[in-house]
């Protein structure tokens, strides 16, 4: 796909590496930006001392802060860049960029940084304060698709036109940019993956070990992980997101209106 689009495909991280002055991995977790630093075939070592990695998966701040010290000890920049915006606005190239590190990494990628992104926010000189935005823009997330879900079933359970629900609500105080983006989904009963379900098992599970390491009570966040993991237990953790909703419309005996 990538040689495809006019890119040049590589059999390896390493390989991709070589040479290059700014080495982005967009990636899942934490374990999978290790393996692409760190394992066989990793850019770790492959990379130019000159060279900036610029980590875009969504991890926990001490993961973060722990990948960089390991990279920057041999050589290479690191640059913490969480990313938000979905499928949609990527391909768009109008992310928004959650970035922290020392200003002068900035410096050698910020054209590169920008061709990818509509907004790239500049949060401190540290590895590790990026990913702690994006930890509280993913406990937003997380809890807007939870509550919009919860909506919709309430309203089907109360025998509503949910696309008339729908158009009243994305012109109405209630609205949220995760209810008008996920609830097409489920109005349109399309559940293809543009961010699963588990990402944000994995994301909520982020945001509340960070709270329980501070000793933080956040009881909305916890409900909607309980959500997000009972979705995934009943076998729609690699559907999209949205299909929170149908975990709903089963509790509420209307999953023949939310199916």
């Amino acid at each position: 796909m990538l040689a495809k689009a006019g890119g040049i495909a590589a059999e390896s991280p390493a390989i991709a590496a070589a040479g290059a002055t700014a080495v982005f991995c967009v990636v899942l977790n934490g374990q999978q930006t290790e393996e692409i630093l760190f394992g066989a075939d990793g850019c770790a070592d492959a990379m130019p001392k000159s060279a900036v990695f610029i980590s875009m998966a969504t991890l926990a701040p001490d993961v973060a802060r722990q990948l960089a010290q390991r990279l920057m000890a041999v050589g290479p920049g690191y640059i913490d860049a969480p990313i938000s915006g979905g499928a949609a606005r990527a391909a768009e190239g109008r992310l928004s960029v959650m970035a922290s590190g020392a200003s002068e990494l900035f410096d050698l990628v910020s054209d590169a940084m920008s061709a990818v992104s509509e907004n790239v926010f500049r949060l401190g000189d540290q590895a590790g304060q990026g990913s702690s935005f994006k930890a509280v823009n993913q406990l937003l997330a997380g809890v807007h698709i939870a509550v919009a879900s919860e909506a919709m079933a309430f309203a089907a359970a109360q025998g509503l036109d949910l696309e008339e629900v729908y158009r009243v609500i994305t012109a109405s105080a209630g609205n949220s940019w995760m209810f008008a983006d996920r609830m097409r989904h489920v109005l349109d009963n399309d559940y293809r993956p543009r961010s699963s379900t588990d990402i944000f098992v994995k994301d909520l599970g982020i945001v509340l070990e960070a709270a329980k390491a501070q000793r933080l009570a956040l009881p909305i966040s916890a409900a909607a992980m309980q959500m997000f993991l009972m979705t995934s237990a009943a076998g729609m953790g690699g559907d999209d997101d949205s299909s929170v909703a149908r975990m709903y419309a089963r509790l509420h005996r209307v999953s023949d209106i939310i199916v």
